[in-house]
């Protein structure tokens, strides 16, 4: 079952791969996202986070940037918790976090496993690959983002797909039985989330290789679709300054890697 879209009135700024490098309190929103600015940084990050990745394609350009974001400071799951509440941040209300799906501001502290509460959404669903909350792909922020209980618990382990009913707790976002479809402002981030974690995890450090691909219903196997929704919802919805704010974040913070994905949207063509 699927319904037609028409996407998305974002600002033409947010189809830049903006990076703003922030440095000092992750309450601030970026300062200046003039295309001046992502011009400068977006040239240091070149010049030096991603200098071996440039130049590549398909799989050279995957290998390349799975040793690049490998690199990074690992969160236990009880750490994640203060991590969300930085890199979620609702940039209208710093005491407040924004929710994945539903996209309602909550208070940071209204967070547990209690109706109405906010929990950990693991977007890459855990059981596929079954590494649970481990420390490794299970606490990686890149993917964990807060969200609604009843909500999360709705998504399940489902894979991505357009299509379903739209779940009453949380208009905009629709599911079937083996397919979930989130709301279109954040269709991209979940799209650049997936692929991330297809980058990061290879089956090389004691963890499954992840993978996308173009089915649902994957059960507990490694794989995630539906890659060709996920490729048209990455290019129909282009990072937003939410998402490179909480990329600069995580860098900048606690796992100091980034999404090569919002840096550089068309890198998802490149190797998929």
């Amino acid at each position: 079952m699927s319904r037609r879209h028409s996407f998305y009135a974002r600002p033409l700024l947010a189809a830049v791969a903006t990076v703003t490098v922030l440095a000092g309190t992750a309450a601030a929103a970026p300062a200046d996202s003039s295309p001046g600015r992502y011009t400068a940084t977006a040239a240091a990050l070149d010049d030096t986070y991603y200098q071996d990745a440039l130049g590549k394609t398909g799989a050279e350009l995957k290998a390349a940037l799975h040793t690049i974001i490998s690199d990074q400071t690992k969160l236990s799951y009880d750490q994640v918790w203060d991590a969300l509440k930085a890199t979620d941040e609702d940039p209208a209300n710093s005491s407040n976090v924004v929710l994945l799906y539903t996209g309602r501001s909550q208070s940071k502290n209204d967070n547990g496993g209690g109706s109405g509460q906010w929990n950990r959404e693991h977007v890459w669903a855990k059981s596929h690959g079954d590494f649970g909350t481990s420390t490794g792909p299970g606490t990686d922020i890149h993917h964990l983002r807060p969200e609604d209980v009843q909500v999360n618990s709705m998504r399940g382990n489902k894979d991505f797909d357009n299509g379903g009913s739209e779940l009453g707790d949380a208009p905009g976002n629709f599911t079937d039985g083996d397919s979930f479809e989130p709301r279109d402002e954040v269709k991209g981030d979940v799209a650049r989330m997936i692929l991330y974690m297809a980058v990061r995890y290879e089956g090389n450090d004691s963890f499954a290789d992840l993978e996308p691909n173009d089915q649902v219903d994957n059960g507990s196997a490694p794989k995630m679709g539906k890659l060709s929704v996920l490729k048209q919802w990455s290019q129909e919805d282009p990072p937003d300054t939410f998402e490179k704010r909480r990329n600069d974040v995580i860098f900048e913070q606690f796992q100091h890697n980034r999404n090569p994905f919002i840096d550089h949207p068309e890198w998802v063509g490149s190797i998929w």
